[in-house]
């Protein structure tokens, strides 16, 4: 069992910056990937950004790229989504991702959520 804890979501002018952060507690040895996911309201959940616990690749939604940056801290079972220049679209709940691979095979799990809204 792994379970998430998000934080720093907020309301922002449009343009303004935000960091999100989510601390992984349980089954640490377990996740081999976390990642960042939204869903606004009427939408369905899409992928914001993903990273890898091991080593540095990242993958990035095109609607993200250059805007936001996903990091981790494994000393601290952390990954951070760096928000820069956010727009009103960018506007929804933010949900953190751990990828986990066991001998029992891959299982999913997911944080609460933080609520991130862009003003215009």
């Amino acid at each position: 069992q792994v379970q998430l804890v998000e934080s720093g979501g907020g309301l922002v002018q449009a343009g303004g910056s935000l960091r999100l952060s989510c601390v992984a507690s349980g089954s640490i040895s377990s996740i081999r990937r976390m990642g960042w996911y939204r869903q606004a309201p009427g939408k369905q959940r899409e992928l914001v950004a993903t990273i890898f616990t091991s080593g540095e690749m990242t993958n990035y939604a095109d609607s993200v790229k250059g805007r936001f940056t996903i990091s981790r801290d494994n000393a601290k079972s952390a990954v951070y989504l760096q928000m820069n220049s956010l727009k009103p679209e960018d506007t929804a709940v933010y949900y953190c991702k751990a990828m986990t691979s066991s001998w029992s095979g891959p299982i999913d799990y997911w944080g609460q959520g933080t609520q991130v809204t862009v003003s215009s």
